[in-house]
């Protein structure tokens, strides 16, 4: 391997960081790194890793850069709907609550939009809901739960009023919404999976990776639900090889596991 060629860099950096840029496209990988290494002031890949070895606040800059933490409550709205008036309903069909599992839930609006609708609607929760990360910052934001009044305006009013404490400029999740969440650190590419999940979150996290890590991550994804549960995946990504997979297309961005 030639020092300082993309190689070394990515084999140095998954010894520092633990997480394997591999799996990621390497195009779009490639180029956001170096975007940052240049802003950053580093010529090249053996000065750039010095830096984040021996800057913590750049280190801890770059792996926000590179992780992608982007969220918003109730994203995709039309999305929502379908899994309010037609999953949730085809799922407690045969169940009395629901196990759920929010991966890569950045800085926790989805499982927070979750917990509002299963608040609603009155879905008794097997566990609290799992939502997990592989960046403990976005984590903690998460379980503070505090956004602007920009990051809430995709929450129905009667909700916002409901759920949130007004701070003047900014929303705090009420307790009792919080309470109904765990959130965790967790790296999909390399952690063990839970098992038993009703329904699964993974939203516009695996456009990012190659095509044999979004099929062993959908694998695994399929593997931890339970007969007849539901995946629920993002706007941008679709699943080919799901009949492969065990899974069969129940509306568009869902796909439930054969029984």
């Amino acid at each position: 391997m030639v020092e300082n060629s993309w190689e070394w860099f990515i084999s140095k950096f998954e010894d520092l960081s633990r997480i394997d840029l591999t799996a990621y496209k390497r195009p779009q990988m490639e180029r956001r790194i170096n975007s940052f290494m240049r802003s950053a002031g580093a010529s090249d890949y053996k000065s750039f890793l010095e830096l984040i070895k021996n800057d913590a606040p750049i280190y801890k800059r770059f792996l926000e850069h590179i992780t992608i933490n982007v969220s918003e409550f109730f994203r995709n709205a039309n999305h929502w709907s379908v899994l309010q008036n037609q999953i949730l309903p085809l799922l407690l069909a045969d169940r009395k609550s629901l196990r759920v599992w929010s991966a890569g839930c950045s800085t926790g609006e989805e499982p927070y939009s979750l917990a509002m609708i299963f608040k609603e609607k009155r879905i008794p929760l097997t566990d609290k809901i799992l939502a997990t990360d592989l960046d403990q910052d976005v984590l903690n934001r998460a379980m503070q739960g505090i956004y602007s009044s920009k990051a809430v305006q995709g929450i129905p009013p009667a909700y916002l009023n409901r759920y949130f404490i007004n701070q003047g400029d900014k929303y705090q999740v009420s307790e009792e919404l919080r309470s109904m969440i765990t959130f965790k650190r967790h790296d999909l590419l390399r952690e063990p999976f839970g098992h038993g999940f009703d329904l699964i979150l993974c939203r516009n996290v695996v456009i990012y990776f190659t095509e044999e890590t979004k099929n062993r991550l959908y694998q695994r994804f399929t593997d931890s639900l339970t007969n007849g549960g539901v995946l629920f995946i993002g706007s941008t990504e679709q699943i080919f090889l799901a009949r492969e997979l065990g899974l069969k297309t129940i509306a568009t961005f869902f796909y439930q596991k054969g029984n």
